[in-house]
C-alpha cells in the first residue's frame, strides 16, 4: 500500500506586504528546510515501504507461499494504522527531533540486525520479530517527523514545501520497491549466480546485502538530521501528563463518533480502497510466479523496474492530474468518477491472468494503466478525509483516524489475500477483486458532504 505523509495542511497565512511567497527564495535561504524536509520524508517512506511492501517479495523469494508472504507483510501495517493512539504520548517528552533521531538510529541498527539474523538457523522467527519492532519504531518516526514539519515551519512555509514534502516521500517507493527489488534480483542472478525463478534459501545472500544497504542509508540520514534538523516546538495543546494524554485521546474518540453521518464516512474510509487492498500484495506475486502456476514468470529485476519505475511514475502523474481535475470541478461532482478510476482499471490484471502475455511492453502498460488511474482517483479519497471527515475540534487526529481506517482495510485484505488467491487461482481471484469494487461504489455514492467544498 502507498501512503501520503500524515500531516494535515494548515490554513496558509497571508504573506507580508511586498513579500510574495517564493519557493525558490525559501529553498536557498539560510537554514532552509531543504536541508531536512526531503531527507526526512524520504527516510520515512523508505522504512514504510521496506517493511510493508518489499518484505512480501522477500518472503516469497525465501520460499513462503503466497498466503504466508502476504499475511506476514500485512501484519506490519498494524503499527502505522494505530499510530494516532500513541501520538499524544510522543508529544510529552523531549523534543520531536530527539524522537526522529532515536527512531532512525534504531531502524538502521534494526535492519542491520535483520541482515545478521539471516545467518541463524531459525532466522525467520528472529527476522519477523525484528520487523514487528521496526514497524512500531517506524510509526514513531512518522509522528515525530510530521511534528517537526508542522511545528518548525509557519503555515506559509508549510504550503511552499508541501510539494517538496510529497515528492520526497514518493522517492522512497522508487528506491524501495524499484531499486532494492531490482538490486536483489541482479545480485541473485549475476553476482551469486543463482537461478532467478527458483525460490528458497539461496535468496538469503542477496537480501542480506539489501538490508545492510538500507541500514546504512538510514543511519546516514540520522547523522545528517542530527546536524541540520530543527528541534520542533511543542504543540499548543500538547499534554503535560499521561492522564492528560489519555483524556485527549478519549475525547478525540468521543467527538469523532459524534459527527453527523459518521458511520457513512467510516464506511467510506474503510471500503473505498477495498479492491486495491486485495490487489496490492497479489499483483507483484502474479508477476513473479511461474507461467505454469498462472503467473507471468518475471524476475525480481523486471518486477522492480515495472513496479518501482513505470508504475510509480504513472501514480505520480495520475495524482497530479487528479488534483487538477478535483480543483477545477470540485469534489462532490467528481468523487464517484474518481472511485471508478480507482476500481475499474483493476480489470487489467484480470485480463493479464487470462491471456498471460509475455510481451514486457504489454505487461508494463497493464501495470501503468492501473497505477495511473489509482493515483488519479486516490486524490479524491484523501481530499474527502481532509474536507469532510477531519474538520472539528481535533482535525489532525480525526484525519489520522481516517487514514488509520484505510490502513486497517489494507491490513485485513492483505492478510487474507494470499490465502484466497491460493484457493481460487489467479483468474478467479482477480474476478473476486473486481467484485470487491461494488462496496466501494456504494459507499462513494452515499458519501455525505456536510462541509463546503
Amino acid at each position: 500500500m502507498q501512503t501520503a505523509p500524515s500531516a494535515v495542511p494548515q490554513e496558509p497565512q497571508a504573506p507580508a506586504a511586498n513579500q510574495p511567497p517564493s519557493l525558490l527564495r525559501a529553498m536557498f535561504a539560510r537554514g532552509t528546510p531543504m536541508l531536512w524536509v526531503p531527507s526526512g520524508y524520504f527516510a520515512m517512506a523508505l522504512t514504510y515501504m521496506m517493511l510493508t511492501s518489499v518484505t512480501s517479495i522477500m518472503f516469497k523469494n525465501l520460499g513462503m507461499d503466497n498466503g504466508q508472504a502476504a499475511q506476514y507483510a500485512s501484519y506490519l501495517i498494524l503499527a502505522y494504522t494505530i499510530k494516532p493512539l500513541f501520538a499524544p504520548f510522543v508529544e510529552m517528552y523531549r523534543t520531536k527531533k530527539f524522537f526522529v533521531l532515536c527512531a532512525q538510529l534504531i531502524i538502521g541498527v534494526g535492519f542491520a540486525g535483520v541482515a545478521l539474523a539471516m545467518s541463524l538457523p531459525d532466522y525467520m522467527v528472529v527476522m519477523v520479530f525484528l520487523f514487528g519492532v521496526l514497524s512500531l519504531v517506524g510509526a514513531t518516526q512518522d509522528i515525530a517527523s510530521d511534528g517537526v514539519y508542522v511545528t518548525s515551519l509557519d503555515a506559509r512555509t508549510q504550503s511552499l514545501f508541501c510539494g517538496i514534502q510529497s515528492l520526497s516521500w514518493n522517492i522512497g517507493p522508487i528506491v524501495a520497491s524499484g531499486g532494492m527489488v531490482y538490486l536483489s534480483g541482479w545480485l541473485h542472478t549475476h553476482y551469486f549466480h543463482h537461478q532467478a525463478g527458483v525460490f528458497g534459501p539461496e535468496w538469503i545472500e542477496s537480501w542480506r546485502i539489501i538490508f545492510f544497504i538500507v541500514a546504512a542509508i538510514t543511519i546516514v540520514a540520522a547523522l545528517w538530521h542530527m546536524r541540520v534538523m530543527p528541534d520542533g516546538a511543542k504543540a499548543e495543546n500538547a499534554p503535560a501528563s499521561v492522564a492528560e494524554a489519555a483524556f485527549i485521546l478519549k475525547d478525540s474518540f468521543v467527538t469523532f463518533f459524534q459527527k453527523r453521518d459518521v458511520w457513512m464516512m467510516v464506511s467510506f474510509a474503510f471500503l473505498f480502497r477495498l479492491s486495491i487492498g486485495l490487489l496490492e500484495k497479489i499483483g507483484p506475486f502474479f508477476m513473479v510466479d511461474p507461467v505454469a502456476q498462472g503467473g507471468l514468470g518475471l524476475s525480481n529485476e523486471m518486477l522492480g523496474l515495472i513496479y518501482g519505475t513505470y508504475g510509480l511514475i504513472a501514480v505520480l502523474l495520475g495524482s497530479l492530474l487528479g488534483g487538477i481535475f478535483v480543483a477545477r470541478r470540485g469534489l462532490p461532482a467528481t468523487l464517484f468518477v474518481l472511485c471508478c478510476a480507482v476500481n475499474i482499471p483493476n480489470v487489467t490484471f484480470l485480463l493479464m491472468s487470462i491471456y498471460q502475455p509475455d510481451n514486457l511492453l504489454v505487461i508494463s502498460a497493464g501495470v501503468a494503466i492501473e497505477k495511473f488511474f489509482f493515483g488519479f482517483g486516490s486524490v479524491g479519497f484523501m481530499i474527502y478525509l481532509m474536507q469532510q471527515l477531519a474538520p472539528g475540534k481535533y482535525t489532525t487526529t480525526h484525519y489520522a483516524f481516517g487514514t488509520g481506517l484505510m490502513g486497517l482495510c489494507m491490513m485485513v485484505t492483505g492478510i487474507v489475500s494470499g490465502h484466497l488467491q491460493q484457493a481460487l487461482g489467479y483468474v478467479h481471484y482477480f474476478w473476486l477483486v473486481m467484485t470487491a469494487t461494488i462496496p466501494s461504489f456504494i459507499v462513494t455514492w452515499y458519501a455525505p458532504f456536510h462541509h463546503k467544498d
